[in-house]
């Protein structure tokens, strides 16, 4: 697995090696801040984990790939069987449950 960096603020060393150390059938508890606006809250998933990968990011303008952001990215599976995938920032939890 690719070494897990955030592309604007550090990631806690504790979040990094969870990631790192994931593997696929793992169930998780991801718990993260949410805003919008003024207003924020916390919220918490669980699901069995599926892979990490990075989104790239940037502007809809035809740039040097040096520019580009990359975001890691949590994919799993909800306890309903939804698909989902979590974005990590500085705010996130994730927690392997079993």
């Amino acid at each position: 697995m690719p070494e897990v960096i955030l592309p604007t603020r550090p990631i806690s060393s504790k979040l990094k090696t969870t990631v790192e150390n994931l593997r696929p059938g793992q169930r998780i508890q991801i718990t993260q801040k949410v805003r919008v606006g003024s207003r924020s809250w916390t919220t918490t998933v669980e699901g069995v984990f599926r892979d990490v990968n990075f989104l790239a990011t940037g502007l809809a303008t035809d740039r040097v790939p040096e520019d580009d952001i990359l975001v890691p990215t949590v994919h799993f599976i909800k306890n309903n069987g939804e698909l989902s995938s979590i974005t990590l920032d500085e705010n996130t939890e994730l927690t392997v449950l079993s």
